[in-house]
């Protein structure tokens, strides 16, 4: 039906198009005639033109043939007129069903108009209305604005004030002074709590008035005058207050410690005067230099003397040297020696005053002391000084950087104020002393107490005594190497025809140098110093050589040998019971006593097995030369060494094992030797069973006289001393 009634509106409008174009050639353009106008030439523009129609009736044509009624029709014949015009009725009666249908509902459609055009005058009076608002909002909007800028001028305003305000109030509160600041300063004492307060509240405010005062404000002037009253009042009672604390220092038998202490709960009295009253912070501080220097002289010039007094009275003399016999006779008047050199040499128990225990034990008491009699070393003493030294000028020290406000070199400079003149007697008693000091390892303990006590020091961050520390360590050297330089000389000296008779036991001397060396190198350990080591490389030289020089009085190369043996056995010993085992020294007695063995080994075995010895290092340099046959020659010499070996060994070993024993004072050395001499005995017939086992030597009848090894070995360890 659609397809249908689309044709027909096709036809139809081919039709109209037709008459159109009919009456637009008889009208001419416009409907006025032919010529009365040109038309417009609109080119491609121009949907007018023939073309154009017949192109759209092409396409519509064309759209309809594809229709599948139309397909329908042209197949099956159908008029196309014929059924235009049906159609053409149809949407006629259509049509009229329509306006039928309109006429019917034409009352609703004029209320429906009348409602529009109701709506339509509603809209307009809310439009109006919206507009009257829009320009109301619009004045409100720039009300608004208004508003925003007044508000912010009023709060810019209100911060100026408020900043003013704070400003004043500021300066008004530093300028005001309360009633409670002049009565605590002028009624108060410098000990009570509120004086402390108002006097850091009196502070702040002449510090806020000199401000003041430099910005030109007038209002100072007006309480200008009470603060300078009020500044002098406090700087009056302040410093009759520290002063007075000063001077009780002074009292005897006053514990300074205890108002310097006291005094530092009062550190800001002394910041007030340096920031109010320069003079008078001088001279409180001029005041306390003077006092605590006289104080600290006082005291520790005492405290040496007194200390002194409980030295031992027996100390080692410019004689008291290492090559010094000791038969050596002094002069009739002289002081009358040490009853053992020996004691100058030896450590014993005087390296504890280095450790940490005993470095920082309580300082010695001199009368505590004299009443119980006791005596103590040098180092002890020198010990005790320096600890009650460096204690109180760390407690110094730090005072003074706390109490009087300074640090770095002003600190140090006013240290060495107060403690200069002490320090520099302490310096003076200990050069004197040194001058006739001849006591090594007392030195030496020295030095390496100063060097813990610099330590120490380091450690409190007070570096005020550094210098003292190098001032000391510059008087210990070269003292401790004059005196090491002494003993050297001595011993290089030492002419072994002067010291009387002789024996293979250890030397005095060379004790005393075993002694003194592991002394020196324990102590040397724990804080080692080179030079030390050079000038014990020189001493161990001299000692070596001195040795070597007594050994060549003895006539027989076997007592050299015995006197070698036990002099390095000894010095070894001591050294290895301090000094530790790969230290220089000990390799170096230890090689030369393990050559020294070895040579009397060989000397020991000699006598009564010097033939055989012989045999056997000429058979074995034969076989090494391939001149064995050599050996047919030396059947006698065999059989004599089988038959002699056999019937004198077990006496020779036993006279050897007494001889060892009796030469060697160490009885573990004679042990070691007599082992090492049995191995060798036992090496040496192991040997000379080889040369036997030769084919020259394989026939001889003697052979069956040898000794078994195993049975010699057994029979051997019989011999083995046991201790």
């Amino acid at each position: 039906m659609a397809a249908a009634a689309t044709m027909a509106a096709a036809a139809r409008e081919l039709m109209l198009r037709a008459g159109a174009s009919d009456m637009e050639e008889e009208e001419g353009p416009l409907g006025g005639g032919p010529g009365l106008q040109e038309p417009l030439q609109l080119g491609e523009l121009d949907i007018s033109s023939d073309e154009f129609i017949l192109d759209e009736v092409d396409v519509h044509i064309q759209a309809n043939l594809e229709d599948e009624l139309v397909k329908e029709a042209l197949k099956t014949g159908v008029d196309l007129r014929h059924y235009s015009k049906q159609v053409e009725l149809e949407l006629q009666q259509i049509e009229q069903k329509s306006i039928r249908d309109y006429i019917q509902e034409s009352e609703n459609i004029a209320s429906l108009h009348n409602q529009i055009t109701a709506c339509d005058a509603v809209l307009e009076r809310m439009e109006q209305m919206l507009g009257a608002f829009q320009s109301d909002l619009s004045s409100i909007s720039s009300e608004i604005r208004t508003l925003q800028e007044q508000s912010g001028a009023m709060n810019i305003r209100l911060q100026n004030r408020q900043a003013v305000r704070g400003k004043l109030g500021e300066l008004v509160d530093g300028l005001i002074v309360p009633s409670a600041l002049i009565t605590a300063i002028l009624e108060a004492p410098v000990t009570e709590p509120r004086f402390l307060e108002q006097l850091q509240e009196l502070d702040a405010k002449a510090a806020a008035v000199r401000e003041q005062e430099g910005r030109g404000t007038a209002a100072c002037a007006d309480v200008r005058g009470i603060l300078d009253r009020l500044r002098v009042k406090a700087v009056t009672k302040i410093r009759e207050f520290i002063l007075q604390k000063i001077y009780s220092f002074r009292k005897p038998m006053t514990n300074y410690q205890i108002p310097q202490t006291a005094l530092l709960k009062y550190r800001f009295f002394y910041q007030f005067l340096l920031g109010n009253e320069r003079a008078t912070a001088k001279e409180v501080r001029d005041e306390y230099v003077e006092t605590l220097s006289k104080i600290y002289l006082s005291y520790y010039r005492s405290y040496l003397g007194r200390l002194m007094k409980v030295q031992y009275e027996e100390v080692a003399e410019k004689d008291d040297l290492m090559g010094v016999e000791d038969t050596a006779k002094k002069g009739f008047f002289s002081k009358p020696s040490l009853r053992s050199r020996n004691t100058i040499f030896t450590l014993g128990t005087r390296g504890s005053v280095i450790s940490p225990t005993e470095l920082e034990a309580p300082i010695l008491v001199p009368h505590t002391a004299q009443r119980g009699e006791q005596r103590y070393p040098f180092e002890a003493l020198f010990r005790s000084q320096h600890y009650a030294l460096l204690d109180n000028s760390c407690r110094e020290y730090l005072f003074i950087c706390d109490f009087f406000v300074v640090s770095g070199s002003a600190a140090h400079d006013l240290f060495h104020a107060v403690m200069g003149r002490t320090l520099g007697m302490t310096l003076k008693h200990l050069e004197s002393y040194l001058t006739d000091c001849y006591d090594a390892i007392a030195v030496f303990l020295c030095i390496h107490i100063v060097l813990r006590f610099r330590n120490i020091a380091a450690k409190r961050d007070v570096p005020a005594l550094d210098r003292y520390w190098e001032q000391v360590l510059a008087l210990l050297w070269p003292r401790f190497e004059l005196i090491l330089e002494m003993n050297v000389q001595s011993v290089r000296s030492t002419d072994p025809q002067r010291l009387g008779g002789l024996d293979t036991r250890p030397h005095y001397i060379t004790r005393r140098y075993a002694e003194f060396s592991s002394a020196l190198v324990s102590i040397n350990q724990t804080i080692p110093n080179e030079r030390t080591m050079q000038l014990l490389g020189q001493l161990q030289v001299e000692v070596e050589n001195f040795v070597l020089r007594v050994a060549a009085e003895f006539s027989s190369r076997k007592e050299q040998l015995v006197f070698l043996i036990n002099n390095y056995d000894m010095m070894l010993g001591v050294l290895m019971e301090r000094a530790a085992d790969d230290s220089k020294e000990v390799e170096s007695f230890q090689q030369l006593l393990n050559a020294r063995t070895q040579e009397f080994i060989e000397e020991l075995l000699s006598p009564p097995f010097g033939g055989l010895v012989a045999f056997v290092k000429e058979a074995e340099a034969l076989i090494e030369r391939g001149q064995a046959e050599r050996l047919r020659g030396e059947e006698a010499r065999v059989t004599q060494l089988i038959r002699g070996f056999g019937s004198s060994w077990k006496s020779s070993v036993e006279s050897l094992s007494q001889d060892v024993m009796r030469s060697f004072t160490n009885f573990r050395n004679g042990t070691s030797i007599i082992q090492g001499a049995l191995t060798q005995l036992i090496q040496l017939y192991h040997r000379f069973h080889r040369v036997l086992s030769q084919p020259q030597l394989r026939a001889l009848p003697a052979r069956a006289e040898l000794i078994n090894i195993h049975h010699l070995m057994v029979e051997l360890k019989k011999h083995k001393p046991n201790f």
